[in-house]
């Protein structure tokens, strides 16, 4: 599947999972461990890990604002004959045309593209990096920019999230 194709289907996902707490209580959801959900839909077969931010700080020139955001979601979907996951992000707004968006995991430093609301992993190989990095780590910090200029950074807690990508992973073998 194509990236492309890829952001089609995390759109449609993110259009069946309205809210974050929409997604915790869909029909779909076929566990949790811990901080993760995992979900799995038939047609086309997917199978992701999902979670909300732990904490959310929306800057503009450096000062704190109250900002509205929609969903704020980390993503790790799997398809059968598919890679070994996809990382995906939504931050609630457009990104910043041409921005992207820091992936900090205990300190080591990753980058996102970003187009409209969603940002991805570069490649296969980076969604693979990224994922052993999100594995071995307990947080995970995302900075992006806004369309509007604000600054945003969205921790993510790591608690079950190998347990997640596991039985996310499993659920869609072919």
């Amino acid at each position: 599947m194509t990236r492309w194709m890829t952001r089609t289907s995390c759109a449609a996902l993110l259009a069946l999972t309205a809210t974050a707490a929409t997604a915790q209580e869909s029909t779909n959801i076929v566990g949790t461990a811990t901080d993760w959900s995992i979900f799995t839909e038939n047609d086309p077969k997917e199978c992701w890990g999902v979670s909300p931010p732990k904490e959310t700080v929306n800057t503009r020139d450096g000062q704190p604002v109250s900002v509205r955001r929609g969903d704020i979601l980390l993503f790790v979907t799997f398809r059968p004959g598919g890679s070994a996951g996809e990382v995906s992000f939504t931050g609630g707004y457009p990104f910043a045309p041409g921005s992207t968006v820091s992936v900090t995991v205990d300190g080591t430093s990753y980058q996102l593209f970003t187009e409209g609301e969603w940002a991805w992993a570069a490649s296969p190989a980076d969604d693979a990096t990224l994922l052993a990095a999100l594995k071995r780590g307990t947080t995970a910090v995302l900075t992006a920019r806004s369309g509007k200029g604000t600054q945003t950074q969205d921790t993510f807690s790591l608690r079950g999230f190998t347990a997640a990508m596991e039985e996310a992973a499993k659920r869609c073998v072919s």
